[in-house]
């Protein structure tokens, strides 16, 4: 990296805190391979939301310390290697056990290896790939795929089709806003919301649509 990008590192670390500023460090240090590590930290054990992350990144690219290439491929494969760790998990030692496991680490809460398994249970293999895009639900949907042992190339298909989604608009978005890439932490909030109305949408879709080719049928019956 050049020595432009330090007073870039330095006030994103003032501003955003702790975490990010190690995230920005560790960018500073190892380039697009930290954006690799980082995913698959934030996938496994989320210690750095990847709606701080990525779109530090794609700011980084945009200004031409990094390649914006690059990041979405080493995001992806740092996503896609983090849930891969949970799928074997999931597969080789059940759910429930491997939930026991891991609710004991910090930051990580079994309400949420619920909420994605009762995700999971709901939606099937869909919910792999919708779940890459649900707050909550994206870092943990492949628990619930490895123990009910969905195999191994529809996960990684649907797996790396919702991380490159995903980790597109974050990079994106972080590109194009520039100096304001911190606007993406600040209304994080509002873009997950977004992603689940937008989803939630699909499904009403989808239901209606059911139903109404249902009806001619009961008719008939």
């Amino acid at each position: 990296m050049t020595a432009g990008l330090l007073p870039v590192v330095t006030s994103s670390t003032a501003e955003l805190g702790g975490l990010v500023g190690f995230a920005a460090t560790l960018l500073d240090g190892f380039g697009e391979l930290g954006v690799g590590v980082l995913a698959l930290l934030e996938t496994v054990f989320p210690p750095i939301p990847s709606e701080v992350v990525l779109p530090l990144a794609g700011f980084l690219a945009a200004r031409g310390e990094l390649n914006f290439v690059l990041v979405l491929v080493a995001a992806t494969l740092g996503g896609y290697a983090g849930a891969l760790i949970l799928y074997v998990l999931g597969r080789t030692l059940g759910e429930e056990r491997t939930i026991r496991l891991l609710s004991k680490l910090p930051l990580v809460d079994r309400e949420d290896f619920e909420k994605a398994a009762g995700w999971f249970a709901r939606h099937g293999r869909a919910a792999v790939f919708f779940g890459r895009l649900i707050p909550g639900v994206r870092s943990l949907i492949s628990l619930p795929a490895g123990s009910a042992r969905m195999p191994v190339a529809s996960f990684s298909l649907f797996t790396i089709a919702g991380t490159v989604v995903w980790n597109g608009v974050l990079v994106s978005l972080g590109s194009l806003l520039g100096k304001q890439y911190r606007l993406v932490d600040q209304y994080s909030s509002v873009l997950n919301i977004a992603v689940v109305v937008a989803l939630a949408l699909v499904v009403l879709a989808l239901v209606i649509r059911r139903l109404r080719r249902g009806r001619p049928a009961t008719a008939d019956g």
